[in-house]
């Protein structure tokens, strides 16, 4: 919120608008599934109280979820995409050590099992 300017409308990120919308989709739709599930079938009449309570509990609890997770968004720093650290390439590379299974035994400088002089005959 400190990068924002006086004037300037802000980020859905950080305005209010984007957790208020989705809390009041997901508030519809606990709506619509109490009303129409808890009814029993259309030979009832709809159970109008329990879809309120419904909605007005599915709103609150996404608005406090959402609110969460946007206060906990952080830009990441500027020098982390800079290419400082370890392991920056997604090319494969040469296995040393265990696990080297692909290289080729041709261009082994040992001599293959079946002509190792240490073998006893």
């Amino acid at each position: 919120m400190a990068d924002q300017q006086p004037g300037h409308p802000r980020r859905l990120r950080t305005s209010v608008k984007g957790p208020l919308m989705f809390s009041a989709f997901w508030a519809v739709v606990a709506f619509v599934a109490v009303v129409i599930f808890a009814s029993g079938g259309s030979a009832r009449t709809p159970r109008f109280d329990l879809a309120f309570t419904a909605a007005g509990i599915a709103f609150i609890v996404t608005l406090v979820i959402a609110a969460m997770l946007s206060m906990s968004y952080k830009e990441n720093a500027e020098h982390l995409g800079k290419g400082s650290g370890v392991n920056l390439s997604s090319s494969p590379k040469p296995s040393h050590g265990f696990g080297a299974a692909t290289q080729d035994p041709a261009a082994s400088p040992e001599a293959p099992d079946d002509q190792d002089p240490r073998r006893a005959p």
